[in-house]
């Protein structure tokens, strides 16, 4: 297939990812494409150094380095996205292996309409037993890997850990949620969105990439902020009685402090929003799934 200047655009939220940046970095310049393409590292407000190397003489032609003091790993992929005209995105994580001609195949059911949003399977480093086949979400909203499909398949979740999309269907979704604080829900919120808008999540299992999996992020997690962004994403999408369920999921005694915030932060104005955008409502999308929620 003919490669077309900027096509591509493969943008990495960093923060405190020691040499895992160079090692993914020297892996994906190192796998045969046809695609010219270009890499976006957007460093959220690293304190480790690690994209110190990028300010010498690596690969300067190809990537634009964009520095944060710390946004968020939602935010920090819609300022990459922001930086760039390529009709197609690839969201990765900055801890991961690749193999050759994982961009060609993985783009090539985007480009032919087959799907909107798409991910590989993803393996781990470290157990070579584990493949996951994109995500769906347990009746306590936790995600579970999907096993081997025999293709093509339509999946829930898409794992933030390596997923392409459209350029225009990324813009007309409005890119990631732009409220959520540091991490959590991410990949869940946007999936959810991109199927009540009407567009199509797939997982394509020809296509493998190699994932760090980690016990602990490298950087301090808030679990206030992981259930501001879970009564967030439910307040935007849900029906009383789901918002009700998610407010029961949360363990802290600032439960109702944290569901006012949400509330003062203007979500139900964003809810009215997506509520006219979307072409299908929470219910269906539990029941085409199976989740029990």
């Amino acid at each position: 297939m003919q490669s077309t200047t900027s096509m591509v655009s493969i943008i990495f939220p960093v923060k405190n990812e020691g040499e895992n940046v160079k090692k993914t970095l020297d892996s994906l310049f190192t796998k045969k494409t046809n695609y010219t393409f270009e890499v976006i590292i957007v460093n959220d407000g690293s304190t480790d150094n690690c994209c110190e190397f990028l300010k010498d003489s690596y690969r300067q032609e190809k990537i634009k380095l964009i520095e944060t003091k710390g946004i968020g790993a939602a935010n920090a992929r819609n300022l990459g996205a922001d930086f760039t005209s390529a009709a197609y995105l690839i969201f990765c994580d900055a801890h991961i292996e690749f193999e050759d001609w994982w961009i060609d195949r993985l783009l090539e059911p985007l480009i032919y309409g087959k799907t909107d949003a798409i991910s590989p399977a993803i393996g781990s480093m470290t157990k070579d037993d584990f493949t996951g086949f994109g995500q769906t979400l347990k009746p306590n909203l936790r995600i579970k890997w999907n096993p081997k499909p025999a293709a093509l398949n339509e999946t829930a979740i898409l794992p933030g850990a390596c997923l392409a999309i459209k350029k225009n269907v990324f813009d007309k979704v409005g890119g990631f949620e732009r409220g959520f604080k540091t991490w959590g829900h991410e990949d869940i919120e946007f999936s959810i969105r991109l199927w009540l808008f009407g567009y199509k999540c797939h997982i394509l299992p020809t296509v493998k990439i190699l994932h760090l999996f980690r016990k602990k992020q490298p950087y301090n997690i808030s679990y206030e902020e992981v259930n501001y962004n879970l009564l967030r994403l439910a307040y935007s999408h849900f029906n009383a009685e789901r918002i009700k369920k998610c407010k029961k999921l949360l363990v802290s005694t600032k439960a109702r402090e944290i569901e006012l915030k949400v509330l003062k932060d203007g979500v139900l104005n964003q809810r009215r929003n997506y509520f006219k955008k979307r072409t299908k409502d929470d219910d269906w999308y539990f029941n085409k799934f199976k989740v029990n929620f």
